[in-house]
């Protein structure tokens, strides 16, 4: 599906809480994810998402965040611990063909899939791995940057995450330049 994956070097920008005033983790998060709540995101780079996720779960909650470079995870673990919330986050590094999350089948509520499914060779393995995860009920948020995905690719992901059993909830902003959908199981 992609050509490139989002060299690891490059996390290190992505993680600058500069990045605040274009895209604030805790507006975009906080209307989907709870306390105690077990949150899956798959490509996370150094956490700039995780970080919040894992305030938001609480000290009851757990944030499963899968990668395939560790020097990604490498960085996020030091951020999160740092940041005093590495019990709540359990980081994996996972090849490129599947994210091996058996061991979560049913448990997730929530997922993140920000700014990565573009770079995958497969969304239909992504959007099967993510719905097979997810609890019922329980919701997929997919942002793509607007400039690498056009319409008509975004709306060929969502066609993908369909036939996977993810139905369009809402369509809520994540940000400028991007393309966002909210994601249900049934």
């Amino acid at each position: 599906m992609a050509e490139r994956v989002c060299p690891w070097w490059l996390g290190y920008l992505l993680a600058s809480p500069l990045r605040r005033l274009i895209s604030n983790p805790a507006k975009l998060l906080a209307p989907h994810v709870q306390e105690g709540m077990t949150v899956l995101e798959p490509g996370p780079g150094m956490g700039f998402f995780t970080l919040e996720l894992a305030r938001l779960v609480g000290p009851r909650g757990r944030v499963v965040v899968v990668d395939m470079q560790s020097r990604m995870l490498d960085g996020l673990k030091k951020r999160v611990a740092k940041a005093g919330l590495l019990e709540r986050v359990d980081a994996r590094l996972v090849s490129r063909d599947s994210m091996g999350l058996a061991d979560l089948a049913g448990a997730v509520d929530f997922a993140l899939a920000y700014y990565m499914v573009h770079e995958l060779p497969s969304a239909d393995v992504f959007f099967a791995e993510i719905a097979a995860a997810l609890r019922p009920g329980g919701c997929l948020l997919l942002a793509e940057p607007a400039g690498h995905v056009n319409a008509a690719k975004f709306a060929d992901e969502l066609k993908v995450a369909a036939q996977a059993g993810l139905e369009v909830a809402e369509r809520p902003s994540v940000g400028r330049s991007s393309r966002g959908a909210l994601l249900k199981k049934a």
